[in-house]
């Protein structure tokens, strides 16, 4: 997987990759950005789902491969999607995917345009061919992702519900299904927090990356936001869910691990965003490898130690 060693002299708990951004916003012929995107290990190298916003901003999103999860081909064309398990597959648009391996395929969840943006499901066994299921929820909502594994029996997704504009509010919630169709038992995860005890997450919160299960419990990566005189500003913290009852939390952190610093970060279409969308792991390394959205407008990377990770999150939990 992709790593670059923490450099000489920083003390940081994540740090960035020294060639970001490795995708550009313009890495293809019709795109005006690409960003918030996500990758998994596929055969000998990896595939990714990416949202490309073309030059009328239409928001879509596209197949890629790469032989080393750095360097990047991206199909010049949108994912055409077949029916799975329902034959209403319409969309309006289709952005800020996830995608995880459960069971005998890659499940893809995305924000779909059905009458407001809700949260898009599909599949695919090889990157080529894609399968749209039944949207999970009623509009509104964002920010689905899926646990990597059943719970309980049950396939589980944390996602955000939210308003039909640049919503100025959102907390995590969770929703259990038997068969990826049906979506119940909803309860919530996570609030933002008051804005005198951790500022950078108090307007609003989701999910990110696909939880990674480790001796403490599931490992969320996700996003805050605050909003500041000069519009809302996203960046990256950690949190701890119970193994079994991954509504409850068990440690999330104070201080964020990544938020804009650098010009990437701070100038793009959408200023001071860091928006993690997929992680890498290696639970053996001990290594992280986080795919973030810069500015809504480029793909970047940054790095951590997994059992670091953990620590600073019980540590420096609210």
């Amino acid at each position: 997987m992709p790593w670059q060693e923490r450099p000489a002299g920083s003390t940081d708990i994540m740090w960035r990759y020294s060639e970001n951004p490795i995708i550009r916003r313009d890495q293809i012929p019709t795109s005006n950005s690409i960003f918030n995107s996500a990758v998994v290990p596929f055969e000998d190298g990896y595939a990714g789902v990416f949202r490309c916003d073309n030059k009328a901003v239409q928001m879509n999103i596209f197949a890629g491969f790469s032989k080393n999860g750095i360097d990047w081909e991206i199909d010049h064309e949108p994912i055409v999607m077949q029916p799975g398990n329902t034959q209403m597959i319409q969309s309006d648009y289709k952005y800020d995917p996830r995608v995880v391996f459960i069971e005998d395929r890659y499940w893809i969840t995305w924000c779909n345009g059905y009458h407001g943006p809700t949260i898009g499901i599909g599949y695919t066994f090889d990157f080529k061919t894609f399968y749209q299921c039944e949207n999970a929820f009623l509009p509104f909502n964002r920010n689905g992702v899926l646990f990597p594994q059943k719970i309980n029996g049950r396939y589980a997704m944390l996602s955000r519900p939210s308003d039909n504009g640049h919503t100025p509010f959102g907390d995590i919630y969770i929703s259990y299904s038997p068969d990826m169709k049906y979506w119940g038992e909803h309860r919530c995860v996570m609030k933002v927090t008051p804005f005198e005890d951790s500022a950078w997450q108090s307007t609003k919160i989701g999910a990110g990356p696909i939880p990674i299960l480790t001796d403490e419990g599931w490992l969320m990566l996700y996003h805050g936001v605050i909003n500041t005189c000069n519009g809302f500003r996203y960046a990256m913290g950690a949190a701890i869910l119970d193994k079994d009852q991954p509504e409850k939390v068990k440690y999330r952190t104070q201080p964020y691990l990544l938020a804009p610093q650098v010009a990437y970060e701070q100038v793009g279409d959408v200023p001071n965003v860091v928006f993690p969308c997929a992680a890498l792991h290696d639970i053996n390394q001990n290594r992280l490898c986080v795919y973030y959205g810069a500015a809504d407008t480029v793909v970047a990377m940054a790095f951590g130690y997994l059992d670091e990770i953990v620590v600073f999150t019980k540590e420096n939990s609210l």
